[in-house]
């Protein structure tokens, strides 16, 4: 099935919800999508696994998808979670080597899959598509060397704190793309220890939990004397 070659104006094609074609017109974004196809996942299936060969660039056009490593114990690490407009298996279009992560349909998805040869191809023709590469590649160098730093010096409840606080809207309101198992794994801690620590900010009078994916922040200056 080839992706985005009709135009819906209602229900826009990956090719041109991803910020890496955003710049193209609409005729060369067509030249993307005749060598893009679609391919849908049901919730728990994987995109592709450490080791796949890689070669191709995944956009996911509706639905997410989780990024992650495992150690070799078996423990989890979430990288990211991504989704609509999202991209990943950027890096396997410079480097020949398998994937080295992960990716796991979390809700029902739709991914454009480019072929990467031929990508690198229209690269060459259209540079603006390399640069928005690299742009998002500096990105996410930027967030992995923040979350490292993070990681080391920073203890749990630092790490809770400046999570909500990022994560926070005007209001004071989180709303979680990910469970807070993924979670917990992405900020270096177990779930447990995770719900632990906000139920005690809970009791506190901090936060307010509101189901299983919405906080409230109540009192911003109090979290803020753990950081």
């Amino acid at each position: 099935m080839i992706c985005g070659c009709e135009h819906d104006r209602k229900d826009k094609t990956c090719i041109e919800i991803v910020p890496i074609f955003n710049t193209l017109t609409y005729d060369e974004m067509m030249e993307v999508a005749r060598i893009t196809i679609a391919r849908r996942y049901k919730k728990g299936e994987m995109v592709y696994m450490t080791g796949d060969k890689g070669e191709r660039l995944f956009v996911i056009h509706k639905g997410k998808v989780k990024i992650s490593r495992l150690s070799h114990m078996g423990k989890e690490q979430v990288i990211r979670i991504l989704g609509p407009g999202d991209f990943m298996g950027e890096l396997s279009l410079f480097v020949h080597e398998p994937l080295t992560d992960n990716a796991e349909v979390l809700e029902d998805t739709t991914v454009c899959v480019i072929d990467g040869e031929k990508l690198k191809t229209l690269m060459g023709k259209y540079p603006t598509i390399a640069f928005k590469v690299m742009e998002e590649l500096s990105s996410r160098l930027t967030r992995a060397e923040n979350l490292i730093e993070h990681l080391g010096i920073h203890d749990v409840e630092t790490r809770i704190v400046e999570m909500l606080l990022d994560l926070a809207n005007d209001e004071g309101e989180v709303l979680l793309n990910m469970s807070k198992r993924d979670l917990a794994s992405h900020i270096g801690m177990s779930q447990e220890t995770l719900s632990r620590k906000l139920s005690y900010f809970q009791d506190m009078g901090w936060i307010k939990l509101k189901g299983h994916r919405r906080i409230i922040i109540l009192d911003e200056d109090e979290l803020r004397t753990l950081i």
